[in-house]
Order: structure tokens, then C-alpha cells, then sequence
């Protein structure tokens, strides 16, 4: 069995081989390839938040296993913490800090790594919101993007700076920092900004869950602000036919778009993407500068 050593500990890897996407034949070893290649970019995004698996031990076709308990033989070194706030019981879960965490899970083919909209330090109190736009059958990513823009201009409203990434799925996550708050009044706040934007384009727009009636609209799903609730995180992949990637984007490009293909994005383009453009939403991250005097990013719910 083949062996790594990142950050002074000592991985060994299995299975490299296995195709964990038939369609393509990407392997569980590009995988970890890929996740290694992207650890500066994605390692920020995951900072401080517990993390939810979905792995995929015998390739996106075969059985996933949701996993927020620390697996078994996770190693001594690996960063866990006691989380109360998703269920009644407490619970234990991986945190990813670094590169060694990142390739010893996707070693476990945890091939999706959602994260809430708070950190395990300040449980409850989201640094995020965040909409998921789903489009129903019939409707697609370029649908999303007409909601985008009406979220972003009415969040500006706000003082709240959205920023857009791809689900890696179907449809688009927009993200805002926030000065901690409280999840129920994110929650509320989303569910508001939904309510107002099905009321404002009732034929494109549907803030209810239920699925009978998203034909030919996007569902503003706002309920990922939930403190119990997750997230694809940024460059996590995703288990479709092929390895796609939630992938952070500049509203130009979004607005460029002329095809929902324009808009996925796979492995392969991670490393060189990042190279060109940097963190695009590295404003998520920004705290105020020391000594610069410039505040950062974050939003402020209104009450």
C-alpha cells in the first residue's frame, strides 16, 4: 500500500486505481490528486467549520454513506470537536485544518465536504449566507442567474455582498459574509428575500420546498441558513456522471454565460483557474486589514 507524508504525518492511501466516476474513468487517486492540488484554495473555506462527508467507497453509482460522526480509525492527529447544536445528542465531527486532514478524507472517497454557515467556535451563529438556486425540471442554470441578479441588487439593499459560485450541480450557491448572527435570524432574513422574490417574479421564482412546484422555475432554497443545515462547500466536488467542481465565479462571467455548460466546471480546470484568478471568494474571508484601516466585507442582518 502506497504511503505520503504531508505536514509530518504519515497517510497511507489505498485503492488508487478504483474508477470512482464510470463515465470518465476518474479514479479515487485523482481525487486525492485533485484535492491535494487545491488544498490552499479550498483548506480557508473549510477553516473552523464541521464538516458533513458523503462518501462514495465504490464510485458515484454504488451506495453513498452521509457521515457527520468522526469515522472509525480516524487518526489521533486528525482536528474533531463536540458539536450541540445539530441534534439532540451531542455530536463529534472532523474538522479539516489542513492538507494531511484533506487527503486522509478523500482517501476515505469523501468525495463532498458540506460545512454549515458557522464555525464550531461560535455554534449557532452564522459568518454566512447563503441561497441555493435550484432549477426545477425544465429550467436551468441561466434561469438562475436572472434570480442572481435580483438577489444581489436587493442583499445590496442591505449592505449584504453576495458572491456566486456554481453548485457543482445544476444550479448556483450565492454566499455572503456576515458579522455573526444568530441562525434563526439568517434563516429568517433568506426566507424573506425568497418570499419577496417569488412575489416579484412569480413566474420564475418559488421560495416553497415543495417539488410539485418548481416546473420551469428556481427554487430559492434559503433554508441552508438552518443551524442544523449544510452546504457544498467551495471546490468541493460533486457526485455526478463526471468529476464537477462548485466552483467560485465573477458576476461578468456569469453574465457572459450564453450555455449552461459555459458554467461547469471540472477538476481539470481547478488548478489553473485558481493560478489565473486567485480565491474568488476570498472577500468571504477578509478581515480588516491591520494598521490599513479598511473594514472588511461582512454584512449586517437588519432587524
Amino acid at each position: 500500500m502506497p504511503h505520503t507524508e504531508i505536514g509530518g504525518h504519515r497517510l497511507a492511501l489505498s485503492n488508487l486505481d478504483k474508477v470512482l466516476y464510470p463515465a470518465t474513468g476518474f479514479t479515487k487517486g485523482e481525487a486525492i490528486h485533485y484535492y491535494a492540488s487545491i488544498a490552499d484554495a479550498v483548506l480557508p473555506h473549510l477553516d473552523g467549520r464541521p464538516l458533513s462527508f458523503l462518501r462514495y467507497p465504490d464510485g458515484v453509482e454504488g451506495e453513498k454513506f452521509f457521515t457527520k460522526h468522526v469515522p472509525p480509525g480516524t487518526p489521533s492527529w486528525v482536528t474533531t470537536r463536540k458539536i450541540n447544536v445539530v441534534s439532540k445528542e451531542p455530536l463529534h465531527q472532523v474538522l479539516i485544518q489542513d492538507e494531511a486532514t484533506l487527503v486522509w478524507a478523500a482517501n476515505l472517497a469523501a468525495l463532498e465536504l458540506h460545512t454549515p454557515q458557522w464555525r464550531s467556535d461560535h455554534q449557532a451563529k452564522a459568518d454566512r449566507l447563503v441561497f441555493d438556486l435550484d432549477p426545477g425540471e425544465g429550467a436551468d442554470i441561466l434561469d438562475c442567474r436572472t434570480l442572481a441578479d435580483w438577489l444581489r441588487a436587493r442583499a445590496a439593499d442591505d449592505d449584504i455582498t453576495l458572491l456566486p459560485k456554481t453548485s457543482g450541480s445544476k444550479g448556483l450557491h450565492l454566499i455572503a459574509a456576515l458579522e455573526r448572527t444568530p441562525s434563526d435570524q439568517v434563516s429568517a432574513y433568506a426566507k424573506k428575500l425568497a418570499q419577496e422574490a417569488e412575489a416579484d417574479m412569480p413566474e420564475q421564482a418559488v421560495s416553497k420546498m415543495a417539488k410539485n412546484l418548481r416546473g420551469g422555475k428556481v427554487f430559492v432554497d434559503w433554508s441552508q441558513n438552518n443551524q442544523a443545515k449544510t452546504t457544498a462547500a467551495p471546490y468541493t466536488l460533486r457526485a455526478k456522471d463526471r468529476p464537477t467542481v462548485s466552483t467560485p465565479l465573477t458576476w461578468d462571467e456569469l453574465a457572459a454565460a450564453r450555455k449552461p455548460e459555459d458554467l461547469v466546471f471540472l477538476t481539470s480546470d481547478l488548478p489553473a483557474r485558481v493560478e489565473e484568478h486567485g480565491d474568488l471568494l476570498a472577500p468571504l474571508l477578509a478581515e480588516e486589514k491591520k494598521g490599513s484601516g479598511k473594514k472588511n466585507a461582512r454584512g449586517r442582518i437588519p432587524r
